[in-house]
């Protein structure tokens, strides 16, 4: 490691955001009421964009803070703003938060998005955006996909479809179009000013049922198409596929990582692209570490990728609350940093890392 720093929530979390100003906002997910949402401020070598070397201040500190009644699985920072987007069981509604202001230290509550036709349906996978207005993206099946406009509630588009596979992700690609993951690994593509029309399906490779997988995009530099990004799948049998959405007839690259079989789900899966590394992405959710690898030298044949490095920090911290080994819950990249990501666990830690770099690698 170059550099690591951990706190300690009081309990697990599933989810960290990067907020204005370089803060982080993370929330619990356990089942009984009172689950925290805390926006953090990061330890001052996060804050600057070259190394300082030694720091005497090395810990996350609380800026703010609320709870909320029910589990918190999703979490969206509406950027320009200082508002939060919530989700989590047992419905697909949405709950929006206000970060309070420099004089107190309360996220409080302000308002409800209800999701229509909620009837029986699970909680609602989230994306946010601003390009015109404070958007939402959410739903949590296919043919329950809406955008809401956050201040007014108002509803700004509603997807049709056919179908009604569960989402395990979605994404504005840009302020018109949307990219949905299905659990199946089915990708869709829609555009808001084409409602009726749901763009064909991608395919996966040919995999058991039970499989279940979740998506990655990737921010590409400014005035380049959306489109031209590649998008990356990972399976719960840690098959890695990347598909260019111009040419959905064939794979970019598949691969093998070398992860454990799961054991009791998948909802945990994470898989995301470096922000300031060609080609870099990151894995979580089989067990205790972070895995990451460059990809630029991955082709069609699908056998088993070499990480590049390995994070077990939260692997040897200890037991998770249920007494099993802690498993990472959720990672993201720092968004100037190229080789730093955070990461958080079953057992409450929350890490912040940065490996050293590798001759000739990214």
């Amino acid at each position: 490691y170059r550099d690591l720093h951990t706190f300690e929530l009081q309990a697990p979390t599933r989810l960290i955001e990067w907020a204005h100003g370089s803060r982080v906002c993370v929330a619990g997910y356990g089942q009984s009421d009172g689950n925290e949402i805390l926006q953090l401020i990061p330890p001052p070598t996060l804050l600057t964009k070259e190394t300082q070397g030694l720091c005497p201040e090395r810990d996350f500190k609380v800026e703010c803070g609320g709870f909320s009644e029910r589990p918190v699985y999703s979490l969206k920072y509406v950027l320009d703003t200082s508002l939060l987007v919530t989700s989590g069981p047992p419905d697909s509604s949405l709950q929006v938060w206000q970060v309070s202001a420099e004089d107190s230290d309360v996220i409080k509550s302000v308002s409800h998005i209800a999701a229509e036709n909620d009837t029986g349906q699970s909680w609602a996978k989230i994306a946010t955006i601003s390009a015109r207005a404070p958007w939402v993206l959410h739903g949590s099946r296919l043919d329950r996909v809406q955008i809401t406009e956050v201040e007014s509630r108002k509803n700004v588009y509603t997807a049709a479809s056919g179908g009604s596979e569960e989402l395990s992700g979605l994404a504005f690609l840009d302020c018109n179009t949307l990219l949905l993951c299905c659990a199946t690994g089915q990708l869709c593509l829609a555009d808001i000013r084409q409602p009726q029309n749901l763009v064909e399906a991608v395919s996966v490779p040919s995999a058991p049922c039970s499989e279940q997988w979740c998506m990655g995009t990737r921010h590409g530099a400014q005035g380049l198409e959306p489109s031209s990004q590649p998008v990356a799948r990972l399976s719960s049998r840690g098959l890695l596929t990347l598909t260019d959405l111009r040419k959905t007839s064939e794979f970019l690259a598949l691969a093998k990582a070398r992860v454990p079989s799961p054991g009791s789900g998948a909802e945990f899966l994470c898989v995301s692209w470096a922000p300031a590394l060609e080609g870099c992405l990151a894995i979580s959710g089989f067990d205790g570490t972070v895995h990451v690898y460059d990809t630029q030298s991955w082709d069609s044949s699908g056998r088993e990728a070499e990480p590049i490095f390995v994070h077990k920090g939260h692997a040897f911290g200890g037991a998770g609350g249920s007494g099993d080994p802690p498993l990472v819950t959720v990672h993201t990249w720092h968004l100037q940093k190229p080789r730093t990501l955070l990461s958080a666990a079953s057992d409450g830690s929350l890490h912040v890392w940065d490996w050293v770099q590798p001759c000739g690698k990214c």
